[in-house]
């Protein structure tokens, strides 16, 4: 107790070398936090647009499916099969899905799309349709209209009521053609959903591609992601794994696991520079901490202070000077990061095209992970105590007599 107010008070004797060690602390962890929540808060926004709306965390297939992505590798739709599945722990709900390729026509135009037959009912939680609707209104389970991305519509000019033709091959080989009308048109996140994706009833879509009775996936909407390898392995034991395969998202989307992985590392190349910058300029503070009071360390050893006591305070002097550094930078961060979280960075037309032809939302939001500012808090505590280390080996090795009289 008396080491530490003697630490506590010993800062103060000299607040403008306090002060820049403490403000040197303050701004690597208010850059360091900003930097990592803006990073981090991208990541999670690509993932929710890709697969916390669309793909889910977990996919079922048939054995080969994903490797030949075709009508043909259809598995049977199950309904007894999907009420186990949605009886696994930390599983909100399994979604049986028809999913194929058409060649989508009107009178001038075509192009290619992905078809989804789904079942309206129980996309509604998971895809949030009816909050993304920008017109018309949602299917329902047995409908025999079609649901358009906005892109879509748009490059075809159609809106809501006006028909549009898809031809394309159907299971074993068969001819699949028809005529639909627009029930409604979705802004969906993902660019390359908005600009591709075309949604019928699940009985509509096997009716399209002749495969009545069939489905090429399983979505399972899962609590958290955090749980995907969990949910996994429950879903594993209870399937026939000669026969179906059981996918987590960074398997099946490995393109946006490398992209995040890559740019995280260029966030870690920015943070070691930062942290090397910051280390250096405490660790200055720290060289001319101790030769201004050599004098002094000299007096305390000479009148009978123990080496080790005297480290002892050495070190609480940085801890505190690293404490108060730390909080300070993560109160003065926290209302930015809240402020970003909610209010997104907008890029510029130009970069919003760049984005978008890779596939991504072109926003940049903040995380409010706080495992963020616990790891950078303590990476800086670290380095604080770390650089401790030279004023008490110079302790350690001093002679008082000649640090009295140096």
């Amino acid at each position: 107790m008396i080491l530490s107010k003697l630490a506590w008070r010993n800062l103060w004797r000299n607040k403008r070398r306090s002060l820049i060690t403490i403000a040197s602390v303050f701004f690597a962890v208010f850059f360091a936090v900003l930097l990592r929540s803006m990073q981090f808060g991208t990541y999670s926004k690509m993932i929710e647009n890709v697969v916390g709306t669309y793909s889910g965390f977990v996919q079922i297939h048939k054995k080969g499916y994903w490797d030949e992505q075709m009508i043909d590798n259809a598995m049977p739709d199950n309904a007894e099969w999907m009420s186990e599945l949605s009886g696994v722990p930390k599983v909100k709900s399994a979604l049986p899905r028809l999913e194929g390729f058409a060649l989508a026509a009107t009178e001038e135009l075509t192009k290619g799309v992905l078809v989804v037959g789904m079942k309206p009912s129980l996309e509604v939680e998971f895809m949030k349709l009816e909050s993304r609707l920008v017109g018309g209104e949602m299917l329902n389970d047995s409908d025999q209209g079609i649901i358009l991305g906005e892109g879509v519509a748009k490059y075809f000019n159609l809106s809501v009521n006006d028909t549009m033709v898809m031809l394309s091959q159907g299971y074993q080989g068969v001819s699949a053609r028809g005529k639909y009308p627009v029930r409604g048109i979705v802004k969906l996140p993902s660019p390359v959903l908005n600009n591709s994706l075309v949604m019928l009833s699940l009985p509509e879509a096997q009716s399209f591609y002749g495969a009545e009775g069939l489905i090429t996936s399983v979505v399972v909407h899962v609590d958290d992601d955090r749980f995907t390898n969990r949910v996994i392995s429950g879903i594993t034991e209870k399937v026939d794994t000669a026969q179906y395969e059981v996918m987590g998202w960074q398997d099946m989307l490995p393109e946006l696991v490398q992209a995040i992985e890559a740019d995280s590392s260029g966030g870690v190349i920015m943070l070691l520079i930062l942290y090397m910058i910051i280390t250096f300029g405490i660790f200055g503070t720290v060289l001319m901490m101790t030769a201004e009071r050599k004098h002094e360390f000299g007096i305390l050893l000479s009148i009978g202070m123990k080496r080790a006591k005297l480290a002892t305070v050495l070190v609480m002097e940085s801890m505190f000077m690293a404490a108060v550094g730390v909080v300070a930078g993560l109160i003065a961060v926290f209302p930015l990061l809240l402020y970003f979280y909610h209010n997104p960075i907008q890029f510029s037309e130009r970069a919003q095209k760049a984005m978008e032809e890779y596939g991504f939302e072109a926003v940049m939001p903040a995380s409010l992970d706080p495992q963020i500012a616990y790891t950078h808090a303590l990476i800086i505590l670290c380095i604080s105590i770390t650089l401790s280390i030279y004023p008490i080996i110079h302790v350690m090795r001093m002679k008082p007599v000649d640090a009295m009289h140096g």
